[in-house]
């Protein structure tokens, strides 16, 4: 409570009062705690109510309703001058700093405006939605649509949206979206900061999430890659395993003989240039056959590890050749 007051102080402070003596400005603090204290929800009446800081909220902590919004913050201490409100993002148009103006010709306080005010009002109203009509502002909203869409449907957390938006405004001011789809190059920006963060999600799998051709999806990564000078990085077989494993609903016994596996099979030359997905999923049916468990079947780790029957059984026969146990004549057929 005493960082909110604190910030509610200089948030409703006057400039005249920068100079005042330092136990006159605790009173302030003091004045504008009580005040928030005694604040009342609209929705239950409780005066249970807090300041989300990093959110610029006034929330009810016993329904949870939303009482203020976007109030501003001071981040820099008491004797800061600097005022910030809320943080703006890559993921927004605008990022962040959006301007409403409504169509009502009256003013914050609720009175009417005269003839020479409604003019200029008007001509503002104008020009935010020429600034709103730009080409370069209609593609990011469309671009951004498909990103949401991606995030929802793929549990993508906000960081790898907020780089994959950075790559995307990146493609946009370089041209590189000129003559080629919104949708692809999405998916190509969603992919790099995947890729980047160690995020094991595959180029299909994003494709099919913003319903885009994964093939010209693939184009337009290698040309981000190349022209925004990417860094080519191959994520750890180890991440796919989690959710095969979980797919396929084989036991921890045999999921922790895969890891223990893999990690083997990731030190030898034989792994060089595979597939990551498909080394893991050979390894959980090598692991299988180890521990005995016959009841997952190459056609249900194929399916689960979102490969074909065939690249299963070629990298298994790749992983026998380090371990004893797993023979080729133990591979089902």
């Amino acid at each position: 409570m005493k960082s909110q007051s604190k910030h509610l102080a200089l948030l409703y402070q006057n400039p005249a009062q920068n100079d005042l003596p330092g136990q006159q400005k605790l009173d302030k603090i003091v004045d504008a705690n009580r005040s928030i204290s005694q604040q009342v929800c609209n929705s239950c009446k409780s005066m249970s109510v807090i300041f989300d800081e990093p959110k610029g909220e006034t929330v009810c902590t016993d329904c949870g309703i939303v009482i203020s919004e976007k109030q501003m913050t001071l981040e820099k201490g008491i004797e800061s001058k600097d005022t910030t409100g809320m943080p703006s993002s890559l993921v927004y148009p605008d990022k962040g700093l959006t301007t409403t103006i409504t169509n009502q010709n009256t003013d914050a306080y609720g009175t009417s405006l005269s003839q020479d005010q409604i003019s200029n009002v008007n001509k503002i109203r104008y020009y935010n939605r020429l600034s709103d009509s730009k080409t370069h502002i209609r593609n990011l909203q469309n671009a951004f649509a498909v990103m949401a869409a991606i995030k929802d449907k793929l549990t993508l957390t906000d960081s790898v949206i907020e780089r994959a938006a950075y790559y995307y405004r990146k493609t946009l001011n370089s041209r590189l979206i000129k003559g080629r789809s919104i949708k692809e190059m999405v998916v190509a920006s969603v992919y790099a900061a995947c890729k980047e963060m160690d995020i094991p999600r595959r180029l299909d799998e994003i494709s099919e999430a913003a319903n885009a051709d994964k093939i010209f999806a693939g184009r337009c990564f290698r040309i981000i890659s190349i022209e925004l000078g990417l860094a080519s990085s191959n994520i750890d077989a180890a991440r796919y395993m989690s959710k095969v494993a979980e797919n396929a609903n084989v036991s921890q016994k045999a999921y922790r003989t895969a890891l223990d596996l893999l990690d083997v099979v990731k030190k030898n030359p034989i792994s060089y240039g595979k597939d990551p997905k498909a080394l893991a999923t050979a390894a959980l049916y090598g692991a299988c056959l180890v521990e005995g468990e016959d009841k997952v079947s190459q056609v249900k780790l194929a399916k689960a590890g979102g490969i074909s029957v065939v690249t299963l059984r070629k990298r298994v026969l790749d992983i026998s050749q380090l371990f004893s146990e797993i023979h080729k004549s133990k591979l089902k057929r």
